[in-house]
């Protein structure tokens, strides 16, 4: 026997008084004003965080290993070298990326949303604007090291701006326009450009920097994936006796809906209910203090979810 709880929707014109996952509050209008006020603060201290960290990268390992980032920064590298070595001329890094970004930060206005574009926007300009101001610092000339804590330190920055809801800009933005256009996965596209950026660069410079840069991209994609979790999911299943006020809990946290089975416990031959469902990797923490908030006796089982087919709400990211 089992119940199918959904997320109850309300109308977003009424200020009601209500318990939410920040506790009660009096007004949504007032809290939600205070909530965006912090918020903004938060990105923005991210994405300046990101972009710092992503100039001071460029100028320490990158340039002393002369190796290429990935993206749109990666062919402002590479155009940079070309210019260098058969015209003679010093193209600053900022003029290459923040023409290259034109096209695609007008797609991300346009199609994907204001507010991250926005805040892209800022990372892009600074992190451009501090590869030129800042020093070339370099701590080692071993390609080795340099492609793999150059790509750790690659990683930490892109983490920190993805963390403040934000893009590194270029490419990423033409990904997501095409997922969204062709409901299909567009990053195969994005692996495909930078192949080709890094074929020229070995043609043109020699083969040791483009695999080097390999391990640079490789490094920095890992990274990611280890710091960045948010569009990961975990399932989670809750043995308690009290199952609307879990279930609530999950709702009112993060929206997603529920199932209960009822069952018994073998222990003490008791009924129980096992509320189950699925959250994004960045609520599992939150949803377990509340649930133990809710049933100081509920049992609380979190599994990695690998695959999953079917409705999942996602927060629009903007």
């Amino acid at each position: 026997m089992f119940e199918m709880y959904l997320p109850v929707r309300y109308n977003k014109n009424r200020v009601i008084n209500a318990v939410s996952c920040s506790g009660r509050i009096g007004g949504i209008r007032m809290k939600t004003t205070q909530l965006n006020w912090k918020d903004d603060a938060k990105r923005i201290l991210l994405v300046v965080a990101g972009a710092v960290l992503y100039a001071c990268n460029m100028k320490s390992f990158v340039r002393a290993g002369d190796l290429l980032p990935g993206g749109i920064s990666g062919i402002s590298v590479l155009i940079q070298q070309v210019f260098s070595a058969f015209f003679g001329i010093d193209l600053p890094f900022s003029a290459a990326n923040l023409l290259l970004n034109a096209i695609p930060i007008l797609i991300g206005f346009k199609f994907i949303g204001r507010k991250i574009t926005t805040y892209s926007c800022v990372m892009i300009v600074l992190s451009s604007l501090l590869t030129d101001v800042i020093p070339v610092q370099p701590i080692t000339y071993d390609s080795l090291l340099v492609g793999v804590f150059g790509g750790l330190l690659n990683g930490v920055a892109i983490s920190l701006c993805l963390m403040g809801r934000a893009s590194s800009g270029g490419l990423d933005f033409i990904a997501i326009y095409l997922s969204q256009k062709l409901n299909t996965d567009a990053w195969n596209y994005t692996l495909a450009i930078n192949a080709i950026v890094l074929a020229t660069a070995g043609a043109l410079f020699g083969w040791d920097k483009a695999l080097y840069s390999i391990i640079f991209q490789f490094t920095s994609t890992q990274v990611v994936k280890m710091l960045y979790q948010k569009h990961r999911q975990h399932t989670l299943f809750v043995v308690t006796n009290d199952p609307k006020s879990v279930y609530t809990t999950i709702s009112s946290c993060t929206n997603h809906g529920a199932t209960v089975f009822e069952g018994k416990g073998s222990y003490q031959n008791e009924e129980r209910s096992m509320v189950y469902s699925v959250v994004s990797s960045d609520e599992v923490k939150l949803v377990m203090r509340r649930i133990k908030e809710a049933d100081p006796q509920a049992f609380i089982n979190v599994i990695r979810t690998d695959h999953m087919n079917g409705r999942f709400f996602q927060r629009k990211e903007d």
